[in-house]
Order: structure tokens, then C-alpha cells, then sequence
């Protein structure tokens, strides 16, 4: 944990002076992440997604980031849910890391593209059995006369699987990579004079610019 993380707490206490970000913004997500698991937030690595429907609407939801590195933020969901159905058609999304009580949130946007097999084999795998029969179970998304009915698809589902030590990965479930285009970092301020720094990709490097509350 940063020294000044630990010691302010005090809401608009944690300022973003010019210079105090990390020159690589991934890296600065990576550490706010930290921080924010070392702080005590439920849930840290939660970031609400919002996608753009077929329709033209958008929609918004709740899903866990399960990995940073250099090239984006991975996700991963049932390819054939609302918001796959929506990446389908337009690959665009927006991402807010919404940490209220550190007084910060980063956004994000920026495009998506599968990740390879191999590598949602391999987070499937270290999911629990029942998250994993869950997979198979749930149609995401589509109606469902009932609780009920729900959960006698998951008893189907478990015993088609008894006995099999590792459950696969349905096609249908995977990953997501976001590529992002824009990475934001946001402070609050009492005075409701925020601190906004934005990253914007330009080439293979980032232009940094400070935002007027």
C-alpha cells in the first residue's frame, strides 16, 4: 500500500498531482487494484461494463476484471448473453472501477476481442465445480419460468457430469480482452473540483491531459 493511501482516508484527501500517475496507465490500474484489495473494498476487481445492444441501446452490468497486463483488462462470460450477443455486432465498451470508499474510480473505453481457447480453457478450469456445471446449466440472460426450473437444469447438468473429475469449458464461455483506447483516473475533491488525469492512446505510446471537473 502507498504511504499517502494509508495515511489520508478523509474523502478529497488523495489528490492527483501532475506527475504522480505512473507513465504506463496499465501499470497504474495494476496498482490501484492493489491498493484497493489492500484497503478492505469487496470486491475490488468489480468494474461495471457497459455495451451497445444490437438495437442501438446501451446496457450496463457488473463483472469481474480477471486480469491487467500491457495489452488491456480480461473478462470473461457466456458468449451467447446479452452483452456477447452485443459485443457480437458492435465491439465497443465502456469500464468504471467504482471504488467510493477510496474516493477514486478509473474509466475506460475501448474496443474487445476474444481471447485464444487455450487461455479460457485454462481460467475455466480454476473455477469451482459448481461455477463451472453453472456454465453449463444457464442459458445467461434468457427468460426462465422459474427459480424451480432453474435449478433443475443445474441437477441435470450435474448428474450428466457425475463422475467427470474436471469439467470442460462449453463453447458457448470465454474470455474477452479490452484493448483500451482511453484510461481515466479520477480523485474526489470536497470542493467537487476533481481530479481527472486521461491517458489517450496514440500509436504504440499514451498522451496524458488533465480534465476539467
Amino acid at each position: 500500500m502507498s504511504d499517502s493511501l494509508s495515511r489520508h482516508t478523509d474523502y478529497g484527501e488523495i489528490s492527483l498531482e501532475e506527475g504522480s500517475l505512473l507513465p504506463d496507465p496499465m501499470k497504474q490500474v495494476e496498482l490501484w487494484l492493489e491498493e484497493a484489495d489492500q484497503e478492505g473494498v469487496y470486491e475490488p476487481n468489480a468494474m461495471v461494463l457497459s455495451t451497445i445492444d444490437p438495437d442501438g441501446a446501451p446496457t450496463s452490468r457488473t463483472v469481474l476484471c480477471r486480469g491487467v497486463s500491457p495489452h488491456g483488462i480480461t473478462f470473461f462470460t457466456d458468449y451467447t448473453s446479452q452483452k456477447g450477443r452485443a459485443l457480437a455486432v458492435h465491439p465497443e465498451v465502456a469500464v468504471v472501477f467504482p471504488w467510493y470508499t477510496l474516493h477514486r474510480q478509473i474509466k475506460i473505453r475501448g474496443t474487445v476481442e476474444k481471447v485464444s481457447e487455450a487461455e479460457s480453457d485454462a481460467y475455466f478450469d480454476t473455477r469451482p465445480r459448481d461455477s463451472r456445471i453453472g456454465a453449463w446449466a444457464s442459458d445467461q440472460s434468457q427468460p426462465i419460468d422459474s427459480r424451480e426450473a432453474l435449478e433443475q437444469k443445474v441437477a441435470q447438468a450435474t448428474q450428466h457430469f457425475e463422475g467427470v473429475e474436471l469439467v470442460p469449458r462449453p463453447e458457448k464461455w470465454g474470455g474477452y480482452l479490452i484493448r483500451p483506447r482511453s484510461i481515466e483516473f479520477w480523485a474526489g475533491r470536497r470542493s467537487r473540483l476533481h481530479d481527472r488525469v486521461r491517458f489517450v492512446k496514440e500509436g504504440d505510446g499514451w498522451r496524458t491531459e488533465r480534465l476539467q471537473p
